[in-house]
């Protein structure tokens, strides 16, 4: 649909001006801004929201959850981004969220589990990630999981365990992470696990074996990884296996 606006998206986005009359926009890109309207939250029909790029963008403002119809919201390389506001877990048609080389980020709200509909998370390169939230285990819709080079990320919470319908996890140099948690091979359609260059992993859990539906598994240069369990031997969809 054709905005009617006098002023550029970058004149509206980045100085604050009136955005209602564009209230039928359905994809907004930006790659300059560094602060957003407040009255973003007005563009009721927004499916797409790509601001990757947004190097000084440290926040976003709370009226980002008004964004009702928001699908696929794009941060990567915002590395001044710090934080999430916590009404982001009002988005009730929210599927993507792409926050790779976030760099400057260092945890996610604990409102991100009521993201029901949330299908993909990108989180890679994000390298002051400590830890990830609890109710991260609430995203029941949630298939991909990327943590790639997450260099600060020490240990996953007990209650990933819970996500039933996650296929993919993405490990890649993760390199402070010592050990994978058992319940980590309760998930059911679990199809590929990368832990390339987890440098300090020392084993894998003797439970691996359940995970019926895994098809690839990385390990390369995983340089304290001693031994693998025998339960592997009962992986019968495994395709690839990497050391």
């Amino acid at each position: 649909m054709k905005c009617n606006c006098l002023q550029s998206f970058f004149d509206i986005l980045s100085r604050g001006h009136n955005m209602s009359i564009c209230v039928g926009v359905k994809e907004l890109s930006t790659f300059i801004s560094n602060k957003l309207s407040t009255s973003m939250g007005k563009l009721n029909a927004l499916l797409k929201l790509n601001l990757s790029w947004c190097t000084r963008l440290q926040q976003l403002l709370t009226s980002i959850g008004q964004l009702n119809a928001l699908q696929e919201l794009n941060l990567s390389e915002c590395s001044s981004l710090q934080e999430l506001p916590t009404s982001i877990g009002q988005l009730s048609a929210f599927q993507n969220l792409n926050l790779d080389d976030c760099s400057s980020l260092q945890e996610l709200p604990t409102s991100i589990g009521q993201l029901n509909t949330l299908q993909n998370i990108d989180l890679s390169s994000c390298l002051k990630l400590q830890e990830l939230s609890t109710s991260i285990g609430q995203l029941n819709a949630l298939q991909e999981l990327n943590l790639l080079k997450c260099s600060s990320l020490h240990e996953l919470p007990t209650s990933i365990g819970q996500l039933n319908a996650l296929q993919n996890v993405d490990l890649l140099n993760c390199s402070k992470l010592e050990e994978l948690p058992t319940y980590i091979c309760q998930f059911n359609a679990f199809k590929n696990r990368h832990l390339p260059r987890c440098l300090r992993l020392q084993k894998l859990p003797t439970s691996i074996g359940q995970l019926n539906a895994l098809q690839n598994l990385h390990l390369w240069v995983c340089l304290s990884l001693q031994e693998l369990p025998t339960s592997i031997g009962q992986l019968n969809a495994l395709k690839n296996l990497h050391l």
